[in-house]
């Protein structure tokens, strides 16, 4: 992760709107590459690899990061999960890829609406951001 990604992440703050509430609306233009009624997928304007996108949930219901999952969350998690995969099959992925979800400061979260990044289309170093 750039520093700049962790300074970004060291001072956001949950929000009443967010950049991706914007996208969702359409307010914001943004490279959509799935859409149906629960959830989004877009290409990141900052990818870190080949193939770099974020599958977001349509409404937040209180689910800013992860931390805020309750068991009221259990089908769009289970959602999000299953788009990112199809997803990933459509940008040719067969060789592999991450599913990465940044929760509070410390992991990296710059946006308070629960985003998964799906990267892929090299040879992904391990351990990641350590």
């Amino acid at each position: 992760m750039e520093s700049d990604e962790i300074d970004k992440a060291q001072s956001a703050q949950e929000e009443p709107d967010t950049i991706f509430d914007k996208i969702i609306r359409k307010e914001i233009p943004a490279n959509i590459i799935y859409e149906d009624d629960q959830a989004l997928a877009f290409r990141d304007v900052n990818p870190v690899a080949p193939t770099h996108f974020l599958v977001i949930p349509k409404e937040r219901k209180g689910l800013t990061g992860l931390r805020r999952a309750v068991k009221s969350h259990t089908n769009i998690l289970g959602h999000l999960l299953l788009i990112a995969s199809q997803v990933a099959i459509q940008e040719k992925l067969d060789e592999g890829y991450r599913v990465i979800i940044n929760d509070g400061k410390h992991g990296g979260q710059s946006v308070y609406h629960l985003h998964l990044h799906v990267i892929g289309g090299k040879q992904l170093s391990w351990p990641p951001g350590v």
